[in-house]
């Protein structure tokens, strides 16, 4: 039987389409980290269907020299069973949850670049808009200084890349602390430290240059697996009312003493990313979660 392929308009559709969905995941953690501790104080609804809408400047690749920049809304859907969790930052089974530990499945997402955006890849392949998700352990560890609490969580997520047909590109390691405030002056604060430590092709899909992209100012380079990045991270979220919130993050990556940071495409030792959002929610349940 001779296959038939789909119709370029289609697959760019599609692909539309699900950078719009990843640059949404992208601001995932944010949001997420900002507003995992609100159910302390309000619960939630086991449902709710909404809208969010961003501005994102994101670093292209940590170690680039130049960011990549959107504006975009989309729709959002969230559960919140027992078992079952379509939430901020978790997807999928939840198979464990006590007081002091959690498992779960946890996604993100990072910008792509288009062809001609970034200087420094100019000639090479553009990085595509990626997608992680995988299981995620969670420990809460008590109380923290200035009345905050400590978090640690451990996600590993398989890395896949939307511009190409979700092809793999790898896998990512995150061990991250937290210190987690509910209500810091009416916001949900969260100021995290994590390590992003990747395998040879993750690190190559951002480090490699090959022979045949090899400039006189852009060697050749092979990546070798190991730290990424070491990230601090900001974010802070408010309800302004029933169905209205707002919130935003900063991110500080560096790459000193990261395996690959005598890369060529690894030219800025320090990288900053920001963004900030405003969330509504349209209709939810009038039962609240279990948790």
């Amino acid at each position: 039987m001779r296959h038939t392929p789909a119709s370029p308009g289609g697959d760019n559709r599609l692909a539309a389409m699900m950078r719009a969905v990843a640059a949404g995941l992208a601001l995932v953690p944010a949001l997420a980290a900002a507003q995992s501790e609100s159910n302390a104080r309000v619960a939630e609804p086991l449902w709710e269907v909404g809208a969010v809408g961003f501005g994102l400047s994101q670093q292209a690749w940590p170690g680039s020299s130049e960011s990549v920049r959107r504006a975009i809304a989309v729709p959002y859907v969230l559960y919140r069973g027992p078992l079952l969790r379509i939430d901020r930052g978790t997807a999928g089974l939840r198979a464990i949850k006590t007081e002091a530990f959690e498992l779960d499945v946890g996604f993100s997402g990072a910008l792509g670049s288009r062809v001609g955006e970034t200087e420094e890849r100019r000639g090479m392949p553009e990085l595509g808009t990626l997608v992680e998700f995988g299981p995620r352990g969670r420990w809460n560890l008590g109380a923290a200084p200035g009345g905050g609490q400590w978090r640690f969580q451990l996600p590993l997520r398989g890395v896949f890349d939307v511009n190409h047909r979700f092809s793999s590109r790898g896998l990512a390691l995150e061990p991250e602390i937290q210190w987690i405030h509910p209500n810091l002056a009416g916001w949900n604060v969260v100021f995290s430290g994590s390590t992003l430590i990747g395998d040879r092709q993750l690190a190559g899909t951002f480090y490699d240059v090959k022979p045949e992209f090899a400039t006189a100012l852009r060697p050749a380079y092979d990546a070798q697996s190991g730290v990424i990045a070491s990230r601090l991270r900001l974010t802070a979220s408010q309800r302004l009312s029933r169905d209205w919130r707002v919130f935003g993050f900063g991110r500080l990556d560096t790459v000193a003493g990261a395996a690959n940071a005598d890369s060529p495409l690894a030219s800025r030792t320090t990288g900053f990313s920001v963004g900030v959002g405003i969330q509504w929610t349209w209709i939810r349940s009038d039962r609240s979660a279990s948790d």
